[in-house]
């Protein structure tokens, strides 16, 4: 017993020893999570504790690279100071306000985050290290990796259902909040020690010879590779569709084709050891067949997304998709013509292709993506004679479409900083108009057209979302506040009953009633915040959001925190309100 709790602490200590910078990661993580729950109420509009998050967690799997590193060609010291420096420079990319956050980071994390464990998975091997140690240190990253989710997921429903247990036996009225605490914290740092805990020494030991997985080989061959036929059957038999009919091709069908072409190299990495063995012919065969495969498929691809492209222009989404499919090409030409290729390629590649994207002067996706909505929204603005003296008229007559366009366009523009060149095309009045407004919510800007068409037709369902800046209500002479969702449970006030009533289809209503018998329709009254606005899609901010009404005796005042109205091609709309505060007195 005591060889064995020796053996464990051992363990426990080689793992805070070998990896503490991965773990210190984990910990910062997990620790400013639950911090940030713990005050959510506190600090609320600190978006420190986030960008801290994000950080904490990229440095996890950045950390671990840089150990896998340093364990080949030493030096570990100084790569630690440049990873530490690397993430302190991350933490300044992002904002520090959470309006500041818009979606265009979400193309600098997510990007950053997948070429970090594109690091770990090839960064040992940069020197000419044998294929088959390159193949088993990823094969064991990945078994490794579902061992770890196994693991954590019994640790941690083990120790909720523990706690759970002690609390209805005991009677401790346990906040739940511990429960997601507990969850953080092991999700986070126990799956990280379990992981660290399989890869023991690192480098030398994930990249020794092992046998082959016979569950990998079960996986690849029954599930993937079956599933590969489906899909190509499915593209196949739309490519002839597309053939038989001349149509251009969807756009969607961009994201089955990569998701086919991801599924079938993750297959071919997995079999590659038994590719050399002459009694596992059908991995030859796939292996020898797939890329060609893909070369009617590639030629799909670039059909649909330039098909978007000439249409739309270029978004950081459509960037990343053509960035995804020109390396595919690449991909499969490699493989096709050099005859010593090596799959130490594929994650060398992608992580170049995506370090372009991120870094590369001019040509990286978000430089290309302004200049090429600033020509989409003056061709627009050309095209539909809107410009008068370099000013947008907003006098002129145009369709709901065109102001739907360019106020979509010119909101794209703001939300990547380009407040000076759009101002330049705003005469004084309208400036003057969106000043007071959210400068990263100007979706309507269609509402300075004054001679807009009606164009319901034109476009699919829309979402315009109202809401409000106000935190906080004044409640002066009311006597009782009531919340949305304890109005559905039928409310006692004294000897009346209060109840809010809701619901959808052909004739939607939102009722309060009194007592059963007095009764008061809120829809209409809504209908009327949103009539001053034309926009039906995007984001409109109001200093607060309220209406009066008189029901029986009482006089009751509504606050609404946001509204959500969706509108569909036949021009029905209906409204999702999340959140209200029912303010009541008596007359």
């Amino acid at each position: 017993m005591n060889k064995k709790l020796s053996h464990i602490l051992h363990k426990v200590q080689d793992v805070l020893l070998r990896y503490p910078m991965v773990l210190v990661m984990a910990a910062i993580m997990a620790v400013t999570i639950v911090y940030n729950v713990e005050t959510e109420n506190k600090s609320a509009g600190n978006f420190t504790l986030v960008k801290i998050i994000i950080t904490s967690a990229l440095g996890i799997s950045l950390m671990f690279a840089v150990k896998m590193l340093s364990q080949r060609i030493g030096k570990e010291l100084l790569w630690q100071a440049l990873g530490i420096l690397f993430l302190i420079g991350f933490y300044f990319i992002l904002p520090d306000e959470k309006e500041l956050f818009t979606e265009v980071y979400a193309f600098v994390i997510i990007p950053t985050f997948v070429l970090s464990h594109l690091m770990v998975a090839f960064i040992p091997f940069l020197n000419h290290t044998p294929e088959k140690n390159f193949w088993q240190y990823n094969k064991n990253l990945f078994v490794n990796f579902v061992l770890t989710a196994i693991f954590t997921g019994v640790l941690t429903g083990g120790v909720l259902l523990a706690i759970l247990s002690v609390d209805q036996l005991f009677a401790m009225d346990i906040e739940e909040r511990y429960y997601g605490e507990t969850f953080c914290m092991l999700a986070i740092i126990g799956s990280t020690f379990i992981f660290l805990l399989f890869d023991e020494s690192g480098v030398e030991f994930l990249e020794k010879d092992g046998d082959y997985p016979q569950v990998l080989k079960f996986f690849t061959q029954f599930i993937l590779i079956p599933l590969l036929i489906i899909y190509s059957i499915i593209l196949y038999l739309y490519s002839a569709k597309i053939l038989v009919n001349w149509e251009l091709p969807k756009g969607w069908v961009s994201y089955l084709i990569l998701a086919y072409s991801i599924i079938g190299i993750l297959a071919l990495l997995l079999v590659h050891p038994l590719k050399e063995q002459s009694s596992k012919s059908w991995v030859k065969m796939f292996s020898r067949i797939f890329y060609f495969t893909l070369i009617p498929l590639i030629v799909l691809l670039f059909t649909a997304i330039f098909t978007r492209l000439l249409q739309y222009g270029f978004t950081e989404a459509r960037y990343f998709v053509l960035l995804l499919a020109v390396w595919l090409l690449v991909v499969v030409l490699y493989f096709i013509f050099i005859k010593k290729s090596t799959i130490k390629f594929i994650p060398v590649s992608l992580f170049l292709f995506g370090l372009f994207a991120l870094v590369f002067p001019y040509f990286n996706a978000f430089s290309v993506a302004k200049r090429s909505q600033k020509f989409e929204f003056e061709k627009v603005l050309t095209e539909n004679s809107l410009l008068k003296n370099g000013k947008i008229d907003f006098d002129k007559k145009i369709t709901y479409a065109v102001a739907y366009d360019i106020s979509n366009k010119f909101e794209f523009l703001n939300k990547r900083v380009e407040e000076d060149y759009l101002q330049g095309f705003l005469n004084a009045e309208a400036a003057k108009s969106l000043k007071n407004n959210d400068k990263y919510n100007i979706g309507h800007l269609a509402d300075l057209f004054k001679n807009v068409e009606s164009g319901q037709n034109e476009f699919v369902e829309k979402t315009l979302r109202l809401y409000s800046k106000q935190s906080y209500y004044t409640i002066n002479d009311y006597q009782y506040a009531v919340s949305k969702n304890l109005m559905y449970r039928q409310t006692k006030i004294h000897n009346d009953y209060f109840w809010l009533r809701e619901t959808f289809g052909e004739n939607p209503i939102l009722e309060l009633s009194l007592n059963s018998n007095e009764k008061v329709d809120l829809l209409p009254l809504i209908d009327k915040l949103f009539e001053k606005h034309t926009i039906l899609n995007g984001e409109i901010e109001a200093n607060n959001i309220s209406l009066e009404i008189d029901l029986g005796k009482y006089h009751i005042k509504l606050f609404f925190k946001d509204i959500v109205k969706t509108t569909s091609p036949e021009g029905k709309h209906r409204y999702i309100i999340d959140d209200a505060l029912f303010l009541i007195r008596e007359k």
